[in-house]
């Protein structure tokens, strides 16, 4: 038996707290809940504590879209529907169904995953504080904004509210029929219909509408720079911060999406030309018949070139009153200057080939006969065969002194998997950004730890600097870190000095304004970043070398124009 007593302060118009206070008679103890009405009804969070002991408010798996089931799959999401009573958001909702490429498995999850989690130290509408929405990465292929590793606690002691979201993912997320129905980028609206949500609700978790920062890792960061060019997402958000990937990088972008979806088909047991027949047959298949199958539907040369990633964002023909995500490509896009104009935080980690190492150890005899199969996908598409062995060759001298390819080159191996997929792609953004009269902040992640798990799970410890993924260990709490930041002084104050400079960045637009670093905003001319480990070095055009390789590479293919050289 348990007995409900509801505390509410009121102002003159509106409720502006409530709290739920609940005795249960088999544990005699009062439990005091909050509950926050947003415009879809009432929602139960809980109480949790920060690690210095500071209360904070938990509304975890709160639906911000119908479930996109049946004749909705594939399709744009609906607005939530109101419901009646009161909605426990005490825990995360279902994840979209995946393939975890690290862990070789299938997660079933539910295509009813249209959820978001909010974390926030008031819930207070007068406190304002600054909001900032993380869009977890996973290759739009895995992932959610669960707090198996994304937890609130690092962020939440800077006075921030932060909202992480699930949205639908690899076929379901992103199929492509190239008609009314199903255009694509479904799992990119997902994203916009969040950031709505949050626009609508947010002032009521204590949060301002009016100071949202978009952040994201990996595909997370394509997502906040596809946002940055969208025409559905203007006015949803104020800043950015972008870490390891841009819309511009050629794995961020799905590319024949139709043949591609007739080849999913195909492998199912259907083997049709006809769109509108291939969407009846897909949204008749278990949804877990379509997890995976980017790998089981790439092309020949897209086995050996490039990243495994293909169901992803595309550019989208307009049919009839359909809002349409993407309606050109993104980097003409930031040409023609059709992008916001926000203050932006960008950078990559020091070493995020690592990831790809494992990969590569077994393309290492395919690689040596075949350099060419490391010319990237656009410039691959416009040479021909003799320039494309000439290009291969000269990756092949620049990387590893035209010798063949051992696991002794490891490092060689990283340096060029960043650039062909990291460092390049990000300094070609920038550069098509920084145009833009509000400021932008480049920086290098090279913090080497024992928080740099994705690093030393790979076995990569001896090389130096940080892998893909390793700094949202610096960034967010989970089981891995938790015991570290407890117990190691030194690695709570990185921690707390790397969420610093993210929660200032979310504050005001300048990741350095509570501290006495120099971190000047990037220029065209001098390039300049932060080298952000223990020396918080100020410098100018990091990777210059390499990055003037590619430009040269990229420049007698006719490609990647900027500003600068139009």
């Amino acid at each position: 038996m348990s007995l409900c007593v509801r505390n509410i302060l009121f102002n003159s118009t509106k409720v502006q707290r409530c709290f739920i206070t609940r005795y249960s008679s088999k544990t005699n103890i009062m439990k005091r809940e909050p509950l926050v009405i947003t415009k879809n009804g009432e929602l139960r969070g809980c109480i949790k504590k920060l690690l210095d002991g500071t209360e904070y408010y938990s509304f975890k798996g709160i639906p911000y879209a119908q479930p996109p089931v049946g004749k909705l799959r594939f399709k744009a999401p609906l607005p939530a529907k109101p419901w009646e009573g009161v909605y426990d958001a005490l825990k995360h909702g279902p994840i979209s169904p995946q393939f975890d490429a690290q862990t070789r498995q299938v997660k079933e999850g539910s295509e009813d995953c249209l959820y978001l989690n909010v974390y926030t130290k008031s819930i207070e509408t007068s406190t304002k504080g600054p909001v900032m929405v993380f869009i977890h990465g996973g290759g739009f292929i895995s992932g959610s904004g669960n707090t198996d590793l994304y937890g609130p606690e690092f962020l939440l002691q800077h006075n921030v509210v932060l909202v992480t979201i699930n949205y639908r993912l690899e076929v379901l997320g992103f199929l492509n029929l190239d008609i009314a129905e199903v255009p694509g980028n479904a799992g990119m609206k997902d994203q916009v219909l969040a950031l709505r949500w949050i626009q609508e609700n947010i002032n009521d978790f204590g949060g301002d509408s009016n100071n949202v920062t978009i952040f994201g890792e990996s595909a997370g960061a394509a997502s906040v720079t596809y946002h940055m060019v969208s025409p559905m997402s203007r006015n949803l958000f104020h800043k950015v911060i972008a870490q390891s990937g841009v819309c511009t990088a050629n794995w961020a972008q799905g590319v024949d999406g139709k043949n591609r979806a007739f080849r999913l088909c195909k492998l199912l047991g259907n083997e049709t030309r006809d769109p509108n027949e291939a969407l009846t047959f897909l949204q008749s298949v278990p949804a877990i018949d379509l997890v995976g199958k980017t790998f089981k539907t790439i092309t020949s040369d897209e086995r050996h070139r490039g990243l495994p990633m293909h169901f992803c964002p595309n550019i989208e023909k307009k049919y009839g009153h359909n809002e349409v995500f993407l309606p050109e490509d993104p980097e003409q896009a930031f040409l023609n200057c059709n992008s916001v104009n926000v203050p932006l935080m960008i950078g990559y980690n020091s070493k995020e080939g690592l990831i790809l190492i494992s990969t590569e150890s077994k393309k290492i005899e395919y690689r040596n006969k075949n350099p060419s199969s490391f010319v990237p996908r656009e410039i691959y598409n416009i040479v021909n065969d003799d320039k494309l062995k000439e290009i291969g060759q000269r990756i092949k001298e620049f990387y590893f002194g035209g010798q063949d390819i051992t696991m002794e080159d490891a490092e060689k191996i990283c340096d060029l998997q960043s650039d062909l997929y990291f460092t390049y792609p990000i300094h070609y953004f920038i550069e098509l950004y920084a145009k833009n009269t509000l400021p932008v902040y480049m920086y290098s992640f090279n913090y080497d730890t024992d928080l740099n798990f994705f690093k030393n799970w790979m076995g990569a410890s001896d090389i130096k600097g940080a892998a893909h993924v390793d700094e949202l260990f610096y960034i967010f709490c989970c089981a891995l870190n938790r015991d570290y930041y407890e117990e190691n002084e030194i690695l709570r104050s990185i921690i707390n000095n790397v969420t610093r400079l993210w929660t200032d960045f979310a504050k005001n637009g300048n990741p350095v304004s509570s501290s006495a670093i120099n971190w000047q905003p990037y220029t065209i001319k001098n390039k300049e970043y932060l080298n952000i480990d223990k020396s918080m070095a100020f410098g100018t055009y990091v990777d210059q070398k390499r990055i003037e390789f590619w430009k040269k590479m990229y420049k007698e293919a006719g490609l990647h124009r900027t500003r600068s050289n139009l």
